[in-house]
């Protein structure tokens, strides 16, 4: 089976999304922080070129990933994120 090219990269943000949706949907994690991965998210799913909104999504992460306020499980998961996102941006 031959795969078109940039299926695996579409995959992955699929797989990025739904990592995405778990942080969204955790009350215990700050409002603005939750707003934050929801903006990556929607950065992540537009039709921009893949080095556009991948850089975009981790630029907001990177931007979040200092909060004082923030969970130490949620700054692992955003650290996840963002390390699947250093992947398919390369």
């Amino acid at each position: 089976m031959a795969k078109k090219k940039g299926s695996g990269a579409e995959e992955k943000i699929k797989q990025i999304a739904s990592l995405m949706d778990v942080v969204v949907n955790d009350t215990s994690i700050p409002k603005n922080v939750r707003k934050a991965v929801s903006d990556a998210k929607e950065k992540l799913l537009s039709n921009e070129e893949l080095i556009v909104k991948t850089s975009g999504a981790i630029y907001i992460l990177d931007e979040i990933s200092n909060d004082i306020n923030m969970p130490a499980h949620a700054r692992t998961q955003i650290w996840t994120i963002l390390g699947a996102l250093e992947s398919i941006r390369e």
